[in-house]
């Protein structure tokens, strides 16, 4: 049964990835078609065409290998300054940029001249490239608002799930009292497992991060608390302590690193809670920050990276992971002891993480990805503006060909990222439980 449940599991990633991949280019496809551009191919996968048929004058297919898609756009590229589609070079990197040049116009039919990707204005160039990166924002979005709101997440309650007997630093390799340790605040006030505290020194909540807050900003004061036992209110008092906690983001997550703040000593029990919408809104703005640290920080993390695929070294779980990754962690949710419903809104969740992370990677100004063709036109409409005022000769299209020997460098370190991603995934997994 788990072995199914995690086949299940990797199914719905899978689903949710081609999914997720034509819906970018659908972005992509229905903007160039609004201005006019011929999109001979839609295709969602890499590889050997599975399936494929023509609808106008677009082959709209299904490949093989589910690890991207594209559409093919008729002049992506500008000709040459001699006015060239194609001119043999015995330079490599000249032959790149020649080889890149034909192939935007090897499909050329009569008629299409109007219809180059190249001579749209630079605004609707803009447009069509940020189309597909922005179907993945809005996917990301739409699935977060589901979960938060509709599905609800497991989160810490103002329920009592233990008392902490005495006071221990959150660093502390240990869980256990020393005679010399101080007793905890919630111990001395009276509260036991199953209260539930609905007031704190006068602010009534039922947010356990309100609650977390207010308790960390009293520090050394005496306090109200209002719990519910056994259905009856109960009013206790406690002096909060000073001490060494756990750091949180805005969105109460537990982050790395302590802080010192005021201290109760209880372990809040967990359960499903829906979001309402200010939160929601916090917790993906926290979660977007979390995904461009994430990518600032991605070559800090290929050394550990490393040592986890050939070495002896731990799989953080911070650590980039792969589709192969993803997949694995999607069959994994579905072999957790949850409720059904706490399983699909994690594996929406994995599906929309994927998509924000997709939305950031291809804003990305580099070459081959969709954020370096948007370069390439606002710094075509920047440099023809100032021509402009400055009244001299239009310059004309930028010619993004020119930088195709810098994307192949840049496409050869994603490749190269990648594999050593994906052996990692393989051989030191990230694992949730």
């Amino acid at each position: 049964m788990t072995t199914l449940m995690m086949i299940l599991g990797i199914v719905v990633f899978v689903v949710g990835l081609l999914i997720s991949i034509a819906w970018h280019e659908l972005g992509h496809l229905s903007t160039a078609k609004l201005f006019g551009i011929r999109v001979p191919q839609y295709m969602v996968g890499f590889g050997p065409t599975i399936w494929s048929r023509k609808k106008g004058e677009t082959e709209y297919g299904v490949k093989a290998i589910p690890l991207g898609g594209y559409i093919r756009m008729i002049g992506m590229f500008p000709p040459g300054a001699d006015g060239k589609i194609e001119a043999r070079s015995t330079s490599p990197f000249r032959s790149m940029v020649e080889d890149a040049r034909a192939a935007a116009f090897e499909e050329l039919k009569p008629g299409d001249e109007t219809r180059l990707f190249y001579t749209r204005k630079p605004w609707k160039r803009v447009i069509v490239m940020f189309a597909g990166p922005f179907m993945n924002l809005i996917l990301a979005i739409g699935l977060f608002f589901t979960v938060l709101m509709g599905f609800g997440v497991q989160q810490q309650t103002n329920v009592v799930s233990s008392v902490s007997p005495c006071i221990i630093k959150a660093s502390a390799e240990r869980d256990t009292c020393k005679k010399t340790d101080d007793e905890s605040p919630a111990k001395a006030a009276g509260l036991q497992p199953k209260d539930k505290i609905v007031s704190f020194n006068g602010v009534t909540t039922d947010k356990w991060n309100t609650l977390s807050d207010e308790i960390r900003e009293s520090a050394g004061k005496t306090v109200p608390i209002v719990v519910v036992r056994d259905g009856q209110q109960k009013t206790l008092t406690a002096k909060i302590a000073t001490n060494q906690v756990a750091k949180k983001d805005s969105s109460g997550q537990y982050v790395k690193g302590y802080v010192t703040a005021g201290f109760l000593g209880f372990t809040p029990a967990r359960g499903v809670v829906q979001q309402d919408f200010g939160d929601s809104v916090s917790w993906m703005g926290d979660r977007v920050g979390d995904a461009v640290d994430s990518i600032i920080a991605l070559p800090a993390k290929i050394p550990a990276l490393w040592d986890a695929a050939f070495g002896d070294g731990p799989r953080e779980q911070d650590s980039p992971m792969g589709v192969v990754g993803a997949a694995r962690v999607g069959g994994e949710i579905f072999t957790m002891d949850i409720p059904a419903s706490q399983q699909l809104g994690m594996a929406l969740m994995l599906v929309a993480g994927f998509n924000l992370s997709l939305f950031l990677f291809n804003m990305l100004p580099l070459l081959p990805l969709d954020g370096g063709h948007i370069a390439g036109a606002l710094w075509e409409s920047l440099r023809r503006n100032l021509a402009r005022v400055f009244r001299r000769p239009d310059p004309g299209p930028f010619d993004v060909a020119k930088l195709m020997p810098v994307a192949y460098v840049v496409a050869g370190i994603f490749v190269c990222f990648t594999i050593l991603v994906l052996i990692a995934d393989v051989v030191n997994p990230v694992k949730i439980s």
